[in-house]
């Protein structure tokens, strides 16, 4: 999987937008646990702080410490949201899978070899990372825990599935299933219809127990109670839609 004359067996979308303090270190971890069979694409969501500068400065660039891996991608663009950040990465991806990581420390990148694996032995098109699936801490904010625990819920009535955790970030998807999925969202609206797609589409989202860590408002978590509705009319709009205007 490591042959840089080949595709990469994974793309890593890191969307960023004003993330210094945590940059560096998940940039480092991710090139650590998947550099050798992975590209990395980090879109700079117009941030106004050094994180910029820092991702220039760890991004590969088939150097001689990197020249038998696969080499990062760096974009950037003006403030947009991380919807619009993301489907920028997404375009450039030429992995197998590709998947979103967070510039925060929520999520262990050490772990996403094993949902690779997963999806590799059981032949899924779409395995998403389950926080809920594994006894630990679950919230900073009991609200902001309930609001995801209550968003899956309508997510399971309305497509009538048994996810355990929609919102999680590790949403891994086989990059030829991606490239048909018609994704508008600029914001964090971008997570509910990847998901309300799939279900529409008929592809299986598998689930995988993952660890979380998650961090205050106060520690940079940027999603706020009013994105609650916008996400649940995400799945009333998308769970509707004539199936021919998802194409």
């Amino acid at each position: 999987m490591n042959d840089p004359s080949q595709s990469p067996f994974l793309s890593i979308v890191i969307p960023v937008y004003n993330e210094e303090k945590t940059l560096e270190e998940i940039i480092t971890r991710v090139h650590r646990s998947c550099g050798d069979f992975s590209e990395v694409i980090i879109v700079d969501d117009g941030s106004k702080d050094s994180s910029l500068e820092i991702i220039r400065k760890l991004a590969r660039h088939g150097t001689r410490e990197c020249r038998d891996t696969p080499q990062d991608t760096v974009l950037t663009k003006e403030n947009g949201g991380k919807g619009s950040a993301v489907r920028m990465g997404y375009a450039q991806a030429k992995g197998k899978y590709v998947i979103v990581q967070d510039a925060d420390l929520e999520y262990d990148p050490e772990e996403i070899p094993e949902l690779v694996k997963f999806a590799e032995e059981n032949d899924h098109k779409a395995v998403y990372g389950s926080r809920r699936l594994k006894k630990q801490k679950q919230f900073t904010h009991l609200l902001t825990f309930l609001g995801g625990t209550v968003l899956t819920y309508i997510f399971n009535i309305l497509y009538f599935k048994k996810l355990s955790d929609q919102p999680t970030c590790y949403k891994m998807v086989r990059n030829d299933v991606l490239k048909t999925l018609p994704l508008k969202e600029n914001d964090f609206r971008y997570d509910p219809e990847i998901t309300a797609l799939l279900a529409r589409k008929k592809i299986h989202i598998a689930e995988f127990p993952i660890s979380y860590h998650p961090r205050s408002y106060k520690e940079g978590k940027k999603i706020c109670w009013k994105d609650w509705f916008k996400w649940c009319w995400v799945f009333l709009k998308l769970r509707f839609v004539p199936i021919k205007y998802l194409t």
